[in-house]
């Protein structure tokens, strides 16, 4: 499997997480974001940023939904409630791993349906 941004060919493993992570960019992500049915909001792009930003920054660290939470809690504060829900909205299939894909990040192993 692969992407094609700007007439170059981005190659994925079997489930469409990038082989090389050094080949991501904003474009990238709005082609992988499209295949995945994912409009890119603001919020959409502040939990993109913030796994890339674990992951590179803290040692390959993958957050998981309830440390996501916990860190969108005390950004998100014009929300009545930051839950997974909150998260959901804008990753239906999972904000860890579904971001994650769109982050560039690779497969997390984790436990998880997606």
């Amino acid at each position: 499997m692969s992407y094609e941004v700007n007439g170059k060919s981005i190659e994925t493993n079997d489930n469409g997480y990038l082989e090389n992570h050094e080949e991501w960019n904003e474009e990238v992500a709005a082609v992988i974001a499209e295949s995945e049915g994912i409009v890119m909001s603001e919020r959409a792009w502040e939990v993109v940023n913030f796994l890339r930003d674990e992951y590179f920054n803290n040692n390959g660290n993958q957050p998981n939904e309830r440390n996501m939470v916990k860190h969108f809690k005390g950004l998100w504060t014009d929300l009545p409630k930051v839950d997974a829900k909150a998260l959901y909205v804008h990753f239906p299939k999972g904000p860890a791993k579904q971001a994650g894909k769109i982050a560039g990040l690779p497969e997390t192993k984790r436990k998880g349906g997606y």
